[in-house]
């Protein structure tokens, strides 16, 4: 059921965004609404730019100081309306920030992004769940394809999405996941859904099509961490290799080989020792370092994978 917007109070263009942080080897999303929105708001023309325009809603309604912040991608959403019959636009914003707790709006609480693509985490392992329920669901909706060639393609579309021999499991593609997902009728967002899965399959449900905007910022994400060091702007200034390694293995999903991604830090030249220890935790002090003043400054790393460990 499409809803009606009041345009003279919302428009047609909403600015919507992704805000990431990670806290404690957790991937977490700032969420408004009890966690089923985004932080978001109507365009207006008062701001300056479309950005001005992210900032100023996003510390109305959540109070997180925002830093880093690059556009995503524009979605017309085709399940809202406004009083005109135009079709919603989404301008969605991905915001790279550190926790904040003490001072957030009533309302605004930090999720685990897993909370809503629980398929995506791999850290453990593959998912049992995708085997036992999600393949079965996908086997049916291939073989109601009204053709051989347009079951033979579906089948090509699944395995590839989901990891399935010859292809491997791609931690970037989490958009296709999850607009596969939506086409079959798995999860309560889809106009096709009759009996979605349950949440601890399908994932906690968003309003509108806030999911969707939160899989592009997880894709676009999990695929610039390995080329830019944007992760500085999640950590705090100092760090270990520890915390750093387990906070790309929070993005992505996967688990990276421990000495080959130190090796691979050290001689990209990323970070430099403090000189200090911290002697937080067990065993012994872990030593502490910081990212290079020119890695700040956004230098291209020369290599283009991560050591991913399969």
């Amino acid at each position: 059921m499409q809803t009606a917007i009041n345009t003279h109070e919302e428009g047609t263009t909403e600015l919507a965004a992704v805000l990431i942080a990670v806290t404690e080897s957790q991937a977490k999303v700032l969420t408004v609404a009890e966690g089923c929105s985004l932080p978001c708001g109507p365009l207006s023309p008062i701001h300056r730019s479309l950005q001005a325009g992210v900032r100023q809603w996003v510390e109305t309604q959540t109070h997180q100081p925002l830093g880093y912040v690059e556009q995503l991608y524009t979605f017309v959403d085709t399940q809202r309306k406004t009083s005109t019959g135009h079709y919603l636009i989404y301008i969605s914003y991905l915001g790279l920030v550190r926790e904040e707790k003490n001072h957030l709006e009533t309302g605004a609480i930090w999720r685990n992004w897993y909370d809503y693509f629980p398929w995506e985490d791999h850290r453990n392992g593959r998912p049992d769940f995708i085997d036992q329920h999600l393949l079965p669901l996908f086997r049916h909706w291939i073989n109601g394809g009204n053709s051989v060639s347009e079951q033979r393609f579906r089948e090509e579309h699944v395995k590839l999405c989901w990891g399935i021999a010859p292809f491997t499991w791609n931690e970037e593609y989490v958009l296709q996941r999850y607009e596969l997902m939506y086409e079959v009728g798995m999860i309560p967002e889809s106009t096709a859904s009759d009996a979605p899965l349950p949440p601890q399959y399908s994932g906690q449900p968003m309003h509108h099509d806030h999911r969707r905007v939160l899989a592009s910022a997880m894709a676009r994400l999990r695929a610039k961490i390995k080329y830019r060091p944007v992760i500085f702007e999640l950590l705090p200034p100092t760090f270990t290799l520890l915390q750093l390694q387990q906070s790309i293995e929070a993005l992505g999903g996967i688990v990276l080989h421990k000495q080959n991604f130190r090796r691979f830090i050290l001689q990209q030249a990323l970070i430099e020792e403090t000189g200090t220890l911290d002697h937080h935790g067990q065993g012994r002090p872990a030593r502490l370092y910081q990212f290079r003043d020119d890695v700040l400054l956004e230098r291209s790393l020369s290599g283009s994978k991560l050591p991913i460990a399969r």
